[in-house]
């Protein structure tokens, strides 16, 4: 292996593209070793000389080396700036690094090259929604549906997007064409239903979520949504089979337990609700809402002392994990430079 080496280093200066091509079946072979030396080779010869580059750096890549694929890949971005996949590559490389803006910088630029690259659209709309940056989610979501309106997916992204960034008008507007494309869809019904309420139309969002349950029985979130709903209208009673039954479809469904507490003890039916309260607690320990619950309850039982200790460790929680309760805020993307 030495004198292979040896021997590559000290052979005369040739073509780049032969050298690139004798690295690259080498590379297959998986003499990585002797390849990256030829490419290298290659480079020196003309430095930039793209696909010696970009195969550099997809080797690196592809054995974990990102911060040697990352200089690579940039160089073969500069010598070849309309090359898609260099800049797809460099951006999910840039993502291992945790250089998330940088990385959809260069999404964006591949982006520009292939415009209906789907794919590369809900890649990105994700690292957007991951970062924070709702309204640019939202904007890319809109225009990924615009391109295949047939596709049940591209709706929930672009739904969700819309709720992220605030704007729970065109959240509904999109979430009423899923249900006009998709009638029979339980996802579909159940975006509907969520964001007709969220607009004030609670009893055609409660028509919706019925269908949605309909659609799926299985699925937890309709059935946890219905009886929050109805909790929140004082129908407590009526609420506890629907939020049962979230439960028995998804058993660490924590939401549905601290809602069915609730309805409990509205009724006034502590130890059910204590039951469901600590269940809560052993799925979640960090969350702070189910001590806060069983905190009113040992007060309202009389039991001061263990009401005292569930708020304190309600209020501790809510120190550590502030976010728990509250909505996540948006940014604006930064503009390139």
């Amino acid at each position: 292996m030495i004198l292979a080496k040896l021997a590559l280093l000290l052979a005369p200066v040739q073509d780049p593209a032969a050298l690139s091509e004798r690295a690259q079946s080498l590379a297959m072979e998986k003499r990585f070793d002797e390849a990256e030396l030829l490419w290298q080779q290659a480079i020196a010869v003309s430095p930039d000389y793209f696909p010696a580059l970009f195969n550099l750096g997809f080797m690196y890549y592809s054995s974990g080396k990102f911060d040697r694929a990352a200089t690579w890949l940039a160089r073969a971005g500069q010598a070849s700036p309309k090359d898609f996949n260099t800049h797809y590559l460099l951006g999910a490389t840039l993502i291992k690094l945790e250089k998330r803006d940088e990385a959809l910088m260069e999404w964006r630029r591949a982006l520009q090259l292939q415009p209906g690259n789907l794919r590369l659209m809900q890649v990105m709309i994700a690292e957007y929604e991951r970062s924070r940056y709702f309204e640019a989610a939202a904007a890319l979501s809109r225009r990924a549906l615009e391109l295949k309106a047939d596709d049940q997916n591209l709706y929930f992204f672009a739904i969700k997007a819309h709720q992220d960034a605030g704007d729970y008008a065109a959240a509904l507007e999109i979430a009423g064409r899923a249900v006009r494309e998709f009638p029979g869809s339980a996802r579909a019904n159940f975006e509907y239903g969520f964001h007709l309420e969220k607009v004030g139309r609670v009893d055609e969002a409660l028509a919706a979520l019925k269908k949605a349950m309909a659609a799926d029985p299985t699925y937890e979130e309709p059935f946890f949504f219905y009886g929050d709903l109805l909790v929140r209208r004082g129908a407590n009673e009526e609420a506890i089979p629907y939020l049962r039954q979230a439960i028995q479809n998804r058993t660490d469904y924590v939401p549905a337990r601290v809602t069915l507490s609730r309805a409990l003890m509205n009724l006034k039916k502590w130890q059910e609700a204590i039951a469901e309260l600590e269940q809560a607690v052993q799925m979640d320990p960090r969350h702070p809402q189910p001590h806060l619950l069983l905190s009113q309850i040992y007060f309202r039982l009389g039991d001061e002392a263990r009401a005292k200790a569930e708020k304190e460790i309600s209020l501790r929680l809510r120190r550590e994990n502030p976010t728990v309760l509250e909505a996540v805020q948006g940014r604006p993307f930064p503009e390139e430079h």
